[in-house]
């Protein structure tokens, strides 16, 4: 991608055309002229009033630079308009390298303004870089431009000459202050790392006076902006993924420690819904009656495989049902039930050229996904450090406090919070379960919210998954019971499927099988939700009530 190629560290918000990268041609002089002085008008009135908040000295640099550009720019394009003598052809090859220039000057600022302030906080020096390097190339643009052979005025001649003379001596600029902010953060993740939590006076004065963060969806946008780079890094993100997920989980729980609980933030989870895509693959072989051999279906989606990975325990898949299986928070092979060592996927190249062989061969369609070729990937949940399970630790601490004590919102947003830290990991399911959320999440299977019902069942799935806290939920009183009735009468289809759910991990464990099948309404409901529900509400259900059935006291029910 043409971003990643001119600012390889930078965040891939938004790739731009590769219009955008290639010099205009075949423009006459003045059309050339005027496609620049309008480039550099449009970058000027969209930044010169723009309010940085990191960058602030070397954004402010370079938009005087463009503004000296633009000057040159506009007195060459008027004096071309009165017949002016053609410009050298020196002049035109620097015309279309500023047009280049120009335009990384659009992104690295455009950057600047929209990402978040602690992930340019913590790419203060390479963003740094970046400024430079643009310099430098302006610096060597001007070196080559011929200033004597264009017919400049006097006024505009001294200007670009003085703009050629700072740019040579421009060195390297890292704002102290900024720096210095940067280092402070990381400060916090050590003190987490050795056990401690950071004072709560020094936290607001970091996070509310010098950030300028000063509620709870500004710190959550923060949060996500973060958990974003995680999923989109390509292997060389820096910080490394481990560590940003240490500052997440700081971030995260200053959220909570500074700003509490907002009750006008619960809302259901929106249902993004996927776009069909074209030319499905199996519904093309399902016309053509070709069998697809075996070894290329996916073993748990059971159709041809698009981009087969590699596991740790040597099984491969196909990339998007293993990253659901592990996003669902499992840690074992589907195939083979062996716990994972780690959770990188690597691409099974050989078995993909087999595949798109296979495919030419019978004139099946194969759509191979987008950056097939990438190096090996990890999956967004990276091994935590220690500063991140103990900043987590903490975290839950106060959720399980408004978890007990909260409003009916508070309660709702706790639980919902302890869903998403229940979803990675298996320490942070230890330590929510041992801070004591089970019986707090259990009144809440009843509360007439939708949002917090749905929140605590799907909590208590996550939770379910580490075997430890299996007995937990099954010897609490009346929790059993309290997820059949929501997987009877749940208030939304998200929490009776993941009543479901939990039902079937709970089954995992023998002795609890009969348990189940004989709570009241539990194997009927299950039946009716195979009857009606969605495709993932069928396939919870009959998992369970496979499940179920393998105990013997089982088999007339």
């Amino acid at each position: 991608m043409a971003t990643a190629a001119i600012f390889s560290s930078l965040r891939r918000r938004r790739s731009p055309s590769l219009e955008a990268f290639l010099a205009p041609v075949d423009l006459t002089q003045v059309a050339l002229l005027q496609t620049l002085a309008a480039v550099s008008s449009e970058l000027i009135s969209c930044f010169s009033d723009k309010p940085f908040f990191f960058q602030r000295r070397n954004s402010r640099s370079l938009i005087r630079k463009i503004e000296i550009f633009l000057v040159m720019l506009e007195y060459l394009r008027d004096s071309g308009s009165r017949s002016m003598p053609s410009l050298p052809s020196t002049a035109i090859l620097c015309f279309k390298e500023l047009y280049l220039l120009l335009y990384r000057s659009k992104i690295l600022l455009d950057y600047c303004a929209q990402s978040s302030k602690l992930w340019l906080l913590l790419q203060n020096h390479s963003i740094s870089g970046h400024f430079h390097d643009l310099n430098q190339e302006i610096s060597t643009l001007l070196d080559v431009f011929p200033i004597n052979d264009v017919g400049l005025s006097d006024d505009v001649r001294e200007q670009v000459e003085l703009l050629q003379k700072h740019a040579r001596k421009a060195k390297l600029y890292v704002d102290k202050s900024d720096e210095n902010l940067r280092l402070r953060f990381f400060s916090f993740l050590n003190e987490f790392d050795n056990g401690r939590i950071p004072n709560h006076v020094d936290l607001r004065l970091f996070f509310v006076e010098r950030l300028g963060i000063r509620d709870a969806k500004s710190c959550r946008s923060e949060i996500e902006f973060l958990e974003e780079q995680i999923v989109n890094h390509e292997g060389d993100i820096e910080p490394t993924a481990c560590v940003l997920n240490g500052f997440v989980a700081i971030t995260r729980y200053c959220r909570f420690l500074l700003f509490g609980f907002e009750e006008d933030e619960v809302q259901l989870p929106s249902r993004k819904q996927k776009k069909p895509r074209k030319g499905l693959i199996t519904r093309e072989i399902a016309d053509t009656f070709v069998t697809i051999p075996k070894d290329f279906c996916c073993p748990i989606s059971l159709d041809l495989m698009r981009d087969p990975v590699i596991i740790s325990t040597g099984q491969t898949y196909d990339r998007s049902s293993i990253v659901r299986w592990l996003e669902e928070g499992h840690c074992t092979c589907p195939k083979t039930g062996q716990l994972l060592i780690h959770t990188r996927l690597v691409p099974n190249r050989a078995l993909r050229n087999l595949i798109m062989q296979w495919c030419t061969a019978h004139s099946v369609p194969y759509d191979p996904p987008e950056a097939a070729d990438a190096p090996a990937e990890s999956f967004s949940e990276a091994l935590p450090i220690k500063a991140a399970t103990e900043a987590n630790r903490a975290t839950t601490t106060l959720l399980v406090q408004h978890l007990a004590n909260g409003s009916q919102g508070a309660q709702a947003i706790a639980a919902r919070e302890i869903r998403l830290l229940a979803k990675t990991g298996k320490k942070n399911r230890a330590f929510i379960a041992e801070a004591g959320a089970i019986p707090h999440l259990c009144k809440l299977l009843s509360s007439s919210n939708p949002v917090a019902q749905e929140n605590s069942v799907t909590a208590m799935l996550n939770l379910s998954i580490y075997d430890k806290n299996k007995s937990l939920i099954m010897d609490e009183d009346g929790c059993l019971r309290s997820i059949v009735e929501v997987l009877r009468l749940g208030l939304t289809t998200e929490a009776r499927e993941n009543a479901a759910a939990t039902l079937f991990s709970l089954s995992a464990v023998h002795d609890y099988k009969k348990r189940i099948a004989d709570q009241g309404g539990a194997i009927e409901a299950l039946a009716g939700l195979l009857r009606v529900g969605t495709p993932r509400g069928k396939k919870d259900a009959v998992t369970a009530l496979f499940n179920l059935s393998t105990h013997s006291d089982n088999y007339a029910r």
